[in-house]
């Protein structure tokens, strides 16, 4: 593994750079403050690094490193396994951080996660220093440092290691489901146990739904029922059929919240003692056969119009049927 390439493009005082290694071993010397550490600052960042906009140079709008590695066996495995390309025999690192907090990165010209070039950037590069992180630090270095030195073969182990995790989160999943399950279980018998205390009959819930309904609109059915009393009283516009119509017509519309008011919906004993009447007048007369509404309307004027009988059929001579029609008028007023 060696780094043969390096390029700064407006990262902290430094325009543009570019750094080409050979082989072996290179030596960065200079004195203090000649900028040495701006490398080492360039490098963790193409890695992984922590960013923040103190990298970007004064008056520019971003800051771009770029690293280029040879292409090891450990990191072609890591490449293939995350979905990145890993044909060429190089491995091309960038980091983007722009003036807004923007981070953007690239494995070989493929966008992805800090989190993944940190990863990456682990098996590529060792800082050693002062106060800094080294490789020795990590658990996972050391264990394979260690496998390493004893020439020990840990793929049947990880392989192992693998399925006793995911047998595992099997386990725990299972165990999950059980418990959810047994709370369902729980609350349908604590549901089931309440409706045994209310012991409901078969036709209790549409008594309840209509009681309901009741009470809901006990305003409308109250000022109903005072309507149609209204209507019938003493001092009511219109003659016995009117009133009995307008009575009908209140409780009628809130029918569908009252079921005993659809006993309204049927004719009234005046409306029925009519009709039998007009059936049952000798042929020939103009009322045979009329309509239910001009039986109702030529009843109506000669209750409440005070006009002569002839102003009931005023095109047709009736004289036959009046002194008949003129008692049962009398008769039907007296209907209480």
């Amino acid at each position: 593994m060696a780094l043969k390439r390096i390029v700064l493009r407006d990262f902290v005082i430094v325009a543009e750079l570019e750094l080409e290694f050979d082989a072996g071993f290179s030596v960065l010397t200079g004195e203090t403050g000649a900028g040495k550490s701006i490398l080492v600052d360039a490098l963790q960042l193409a890695t992984g690094g922590r960013a923040d906009l103190g990298a970007i140079r004064e008056g520019a709008a971003r800051a771009e490193v770029s690293a280029e590695f040879d292409l090891s066996a450990a990191s072609q495995r890591w490449l293939l396994e995350c979905g990145f390309e890993a044909s060429a025999d190089s491995l091309l690192l960038r980091r983007v951080v722009d003036a807004q907090g923007k981070n953007r990165a690239w494995i070989n010209g493929s966008p992805c996660t800090v989190g993944q070039l940190r990863e990456l950037g682990e098996q590529l590069l060792d800082i050693h220093g002062q106060h800094a992180w080294q490789s020795l630090t990590r658990p996972a270095s050391v264990r394979a440092l260690l496998d390493a030195y004893g020439e020990i073969d840990t793929s049947n182990m990880q392989a192992a290691w693998t399925e006793w995790r995911t047998a595992q989160a099997a386990l725990a999943s299972a165990l999950a489901s059980q418990d959810s399950l047994q709370s369902e279980l729980e609350r349908l018998q604590w549901q089931v146990g309440e409706v045994d205390k209310l012991a409901p009959t078969e036709h209790e819930w549409p008594e309840l739904n209509a009681e309901h309904s009741r009470l809901a609109h006990a305003q409308a059915l109250i000022e109903a029922a005072q309507a149609a009393l209204g209507s019938l009283g003493e001092g009511s516009e219109g003659g016995a059929l009117a009133s009995l119509a307008h009575a009908q017509r209140h409780l009628q519309e809130q029918a569908r919240i009252e079921p005993e008011f659809n006993s309204f919906a049927g004719p009234t004993p005046i409306q029925s003692a009519w009709t039998n009447w007009i059936n049952a007048s000798p042929p020939g007369c103009p009322w045979r056969g009329a309509t239910v509404g001009r039986q109702r309307n030529c009843l109506r004027h000669g209750f409440t119009g005070k006009k002569s009988w002839h102003c009931l059929a005023p095109a047709v001579t009736w004289v036959p049927c009046a002194p008949r029609w003129m008692r049962r008028s009398r008769d039907i007023q007296r209907v209480p």
